[in-house]
């Protein structure tokens, strides 16, 4: 969500029970307070479910009546995954561990993975209190931005629920994921159900009319739960004496020094058609866009994180802004030199071994054959002052809408035509065509 996220006022509901599921990806920003969903957080009142300072999820409630809270002690830093979250909370129940129940991926957290205080029997948290604000994705201030993606935020208000209305163990893989049909009757006074997948992200689909106002412009991507799509991955790059920063989903890649870097896909594949799009968005350097094996040889062991130039290994292979392709320490010509505001399509093939490069959907030819197999991501290398955008069919470049064209699959959304026969890289095309 970057700088955006999602505001309406509550009317009086149930300050005792409700439940919150929501679907996240993170995007980094770790070290620092990110909301996912508030109450209040005014007059000294609240009650705030958000990443802390030390990357867990904490619930804190903050009344008259007292403080509770609830935090798992686990770090939650994966990059490339979603994480399901549910927290179902009932003041009335005797038992106190009942109070607040706390779920990740469909599992209780209990116990010594818990730092927690208990709400006091019967106590009034600040949820769904009249003419309170509720926020999703950032503070009341505004602050506290949420970075990464959200979908599928159900907040039910009068009903703690375990996360199985939400979600399920799918019998042939094991992983929690989305359940299609809500068996959810009544979501209460405040409730409201959030898909963040339609022109409108904060519509309200649970029939109760609870709708969200924006604040900012949040992207939509095509990404979510049951289809997990390729970013660059901010933990995988090399280390260069330059910073390499990444934004808006860890797809805007940029460098602001004469230093080079170079940075990996956070998904790999070894056999499939897959393709993606880079557009760049300014040249202070060199950029060197192409796909790279992670797998080493005997002779060249993988040196990634120390080698700011992938190109060097003979399993790293690039298109250069000045034309040239390179491989191996060694660089020929080959195609079109381009600059900013070109975009540069990358179409590899795992399965054959061989790369073509586009500018601007114009093919430069084949650039690379008959490649051994190995283990491959797409990767860049920026020199000096860069920045390039990587769009693996999530439909932007940065917050720019890239265009409409899909994959053969009728997936993704690219600037220019998907080559017949390959696919853009998600979790459902690895499982079909990888």
């Amino acid at each position: 969500m970057a700088s955006t996220g999602l505001s309406r006022t509550c009317t009086q509901g149930n300050n005792k029970t409700a439940t919150l599921s929501v679907w996240l990806k993170r995007a980094g920003g770790f070290g620092v307070e990110q909301y996912i969903l508030g109450f209040g957080l005014v007059a000294g009142a609240y009650t705030q479910i958000a990443f802390n300072s030390g990357d867990n999820i904490a619930v804190s409630n903050f009344s008259g009546g007292g403080v509770s809270d609830i935090r798992a002690l686990a770090k939650y830093r994966d990059l490339a995954a979603w994480y399901h979250f549910c927290v179902a909370f009932d003041s009335s129940q005797n038992t106190e561990s009942n109070r607040i129940k706390y779920y990740i991926n469909g599992t209780q957290i209990t116990g010594s993975d818990l730092d927690v205080n208990y709400p006091a029997l019967n106590a009034d948290c600040v949820f769904n209190n009249n003419g309170q604000p509720c926020t999703v994705g950032m503070s009341n201030t505004p602050g506290g931005y949420y970075n990464g993606s959200m979908a599928m935020m159900d907040w039910v208000d009068g009903l703690q629920l375990d996360p199985t209305y939400f979600g399920s163990f799918d019998s042939a893989s094991g992983i929690w994921t989305p359940t299609a049909t809500s068996t959810i009757s009544d979501y209460g006074v405040n409730g409201f159900k959030l898909a963040m997948d339609t022109t409108t992200p904060g519509a309200d689909t649970s029939g109760k009319g609870n709708t969200f106002t924006a604040s900012g412009t949040p992207t939509l991507l095509q990404g979510n739960p049951q289809n997990n799509w390729c970013t660059m991955n901010p933990l995988d790059v090399t280390k260069g004496a330059g910073t390499t920063v990444y934004t808006n989903g860890n797809t805007t890649v940029s460098i602001s020094n004469s230093e080079r870097n170079a940075s990996r896909s956070s998904v790999a594949f070894t056999t499939g058609k897959f393709y993606a799009e880079c557009k760049v968005i300014s040249v202070g350097g060199d950029v060197r866009i192409g796909v790279m094996g992670i797998d080493g040889t005997t002779a060249q062991p993988v040196n990634f994180g120390d080698n700011t130039n992938p190109y060097y290994f003979e399993y790293g292979y690039s298109y250069r802004n000045s034309g040239q392709k390179e491989n191996n320490n060694s660089s020929s010509s080959y195609g079109a030199s381009y600059t900013a505001g070109n975009i540069i399509g990358v179409a590899f093939d795992a399965t054959n071994g061989s790369i073509t490069f586009y500018k601007d959907g114009a093919t430069q030819g084949v650039a690379f054959s008959s490649l051994s197999s190995n283990t491959w991501a797409f990767y860049c290398t920026l020199l000096g002052v860069n920045q390039v955008s990587w769009n693996f069919g999530e439909g932007f470049f940065g917050t720019t809408a890239a265009g409409t064209n899909a994959d053969g699959n009728g997936q993704g959304l690219f600037a220019y035509a998907v080559p017949s026969g390959y696919y853009a890289l998600n979790t459902k095309n690895l499982e079909a065509y990888g």
